[in-house]
């Protein structure tokens, strides 16, 4: 039987190198599909009976990772791509989907494997538990429509109901956009500006200057057609092909990490980096990615958002007060670390126990079991036993930590949310968690420009919200916590704390996390109790900012995917939140937090 298996992993690994033009390009045998390495793909053990069906999803998944090496050129796919995680999820898809394309319509053993392929993607794949637009994976759904107008190919059965929530959102906002790429297959770099402009017209990218990549370019467009050179294949090894949300998710991974990494790999230029940047953190921006409705139907309204702002922690201040205000943040944490800490490593072990790896033993098929080949030296009737891992339930998440930063909360309070998302983040971030801490107030005191706006309009009748937003940055969820470490700290800043609008700071921390790629978002919010801005209410009467804030939160709570919950200080939160607890001693806060967490996690 092992003689069968081998034998075809060797036939399978022969017809790659063949179609790859690649003498390197091999094949291995995994527990379950992952995505490939370098020039090695590695696919799920057909077991030793050559199972049909597992033979073709061998065979597919080989030859996507042959088609990749020979079809794409991986530096020139990096000088195209976006920086914006979910942008560049579907770009991803969209290469992914041409040079499997090129394969499918040349040759039809190659197009019936990816066939079987695609379903064995989309069987994991989030697309098939939607139960409403925002949970259906991008990448996924125009990964699947370039399929078929690409190669003609039909969506699985298994992906039609999820598909079916965007895409008419999908074909009414680029429908004459796929018509584009089918014409620019053997052309990697047309078919990569092509998709760029998809990505704008999903709303996913800004426009960018047509001369910025025009020099990077030049060199490579020989070579698009080929994309298997000996140059391209070295390049390759970085890249793994898209399609999966694991191979999303790896790659987003790469994204997020190339500044720490100084990698010479993502040539991209700090002006782009910074255009990036920008859209992804405007409070606006964020909201309009995927032009869905990501706000409840409310009277609510600002009197102008002109002088709001969206900014990062490090902007408010220079390095130097920086660096005192972590040094005075970590002198408050002398006394409670310990606490906290020891908390959060209860946390930490919960989440660790949930990730841990678990295995079937004695199966016909999977890993061989090294500690069980004894027996068969000692009695060769035994057969060689095998080991399956088992699949976790634990999803991929992301936490976004919102402090309330009004002035109510200054001294203790404030400490101890700053201390605590401190630890929280860096406990999050060892157990794989992506965690952002984002904080909310106002410029000014008693409005600001936006009231002097409105008492120069002649004060009229219900203006609205009356006072300049401050939403700040501490770190963001991509953010490795060591970058991000000082910038908490400005929380310790006298005069930052200012007054607070809940209800829009919520939209605004819900938008963020409606944009990430992870399957679960939770959202935790700190507070020490109602909205409060003098200038607002009495323009417009004294509960119109707890009433938005009501109508944000149950509308959240009833239509969203994102998980919230609320830790009040000194004040009842439960009036508002229906997963919420109140503290009324600040020294409690860690405690609460970590429980909090703790239970949402087991109760997943």
């Amino acid at each position: 039987m092992a003689e069968r298996i081998d034998l075809f992993r060797r036939a399978l690994a022969g017809a790659t190198r063949a179609l790859a033009r690649d003498p390197e390009a091999d094949v291995v045998f995994a527990s379950d599909a992952a995505p490939a390495s370098g020039k090695t793909a590695r696919v799920p053990s057909p077991g030793p009976g050559l199972e049909d069906r597992l033979v073709a999803e061998a065979r597919g998944a080989a030859d996507a990772l042959a088609l990749r090496l020979r079809h794409h050129d991986p530096r020139l796919h990096s000088a195209h791509a976006p920086i914006d995680p979910e942008a560049r999820a579907v770009f991803d898809a969209l290469e992914a989907a041409r040079v499997e394309a090129l394969g499918s319509k040349a040759m039809a053993g190659v197009r019936d494997n990816l066939t079987q392929l695609t379903e064995a993607r989309v069987r994991g794949d989030a697309i098939t538990r939607a139960r409403n637009a925002e949970e259906v994976p991008l990448a996924t759904a125009v990964g699947l429509i370039a399929r078929e107008r690409l190669s003609g190919q039909a969506p699985p059965k298994a992906a039609l109901p999820g598909l079916g929530l965007v895409a008419p959102w999908i074909e009414e906002k680029a429908g004459g956009d796929f018509d584009g790429l089918a014409l620019t297959l053997d052309d990697q770099a047309a078919f990569a500006a092509l998709s760029r402009r998809l990505l704008e017209d999903l709303e996913l990218a800004v426009a960018e200057d047509p001369t910025a990549d025009a020099p990077e370019d030049s060199g490579d467009d020989e070579d698009a057609d080929e994309g298997g050179t000996e140059e391209t294949a070295d390049q390759g090894e970085e890249g793994t092909p898209a399609g999966s949300d694991a191979d999303v998710r790896g790659e987003q991974a790469e994204d997020g990490s190339a500044d720490e990494q100084g990698s010479d790999q993502m040539e991209m230029g700090e002006d782009q980096s910074l255009a990036g940047d920008e859209l992804s953190d405007n409070v606006f921006a964020s909201q309009g990615r995927r032009n869905w409705d990501l706000a409840p139907p409310t009277a609510y309204k600002p009197f102008t958002t002109r002088f709001d702002e969206v900014v990062d922690a490090f902007d408010l201040c220079d390095e130097e007060e920086l660096a005192r205000l972590r040094s005075y943040l970590d002198q408050q944490m002398a006394g409670l670390q310990n606490v906290v800490a020891r908390l959060a490593n209860r946390l930490q072990r919960r989440l660790l126990a949930q990730q841990a790896r678990s295995w079937d033993f004695d199966q016909e098929e999977g890993i061989l079991d090294a500690a069980r080949l004894a027996r068969v030296v000692v009695s060769p009737g035994h057969s060689l036993s095998y080991k399956v891992e088992r699949d976790t339930e634990f999803k991929d998440t992301v936490v976004s930590i919102l402090i309330d930063n009004s002035g109510s909360m200054r001294g203790r309070p404030i400490a101890i949310a700053a201390i605590c998302a401190d630890i929280l983040t860096r406990t999050l971030e060892r157990c794989g968690v992506a965690t952002e801490v984002l904080g909310f107030t106002t410029r000014g005191w008693k409005g600001g420009q936006s009231r002097e706006l409105w008492l120069a309009d002649g004060r009229p009748a219900a203006p609205g919200r009356l006072n300049d937003l401050r939403h700040i940055i501490y770190k963001t969820a991509d953010e490795p916590y060591r970058h991000a470490r000082r910038q908490l700290g400005l929380m310790m800043r006298e005069g930052l704390l200012k007054e607070n609008i809940d209800g829009e700071a919520l939209l605004w921390a819900h938008n963020r996390l409606i944009g990430r790629a992870e399957e679960r978002r939770i959202l935790m919010v700190i507070s020490d109790g109602a909205p409060v801005d003098d200038s607002t209410a009495s323009a417009n009467g004294g509960s119109y900012l707890e009433r938005h804030l009501r109508q944000v939160i149950d509308w959240i709570e009833k239509r969203s995917t994102v998980e919230l919950l609320a830790i009040g200080i000194g004040h009842d939160v439960t009036r508002y939140y229906s997963r919420a607890v109140t503290i009324m001693d600040a020294e409690q806060l860690g405690g609460a937090m970590i429980d909090q967490l703790a239970q949402l996690f087991e109760d997943a």
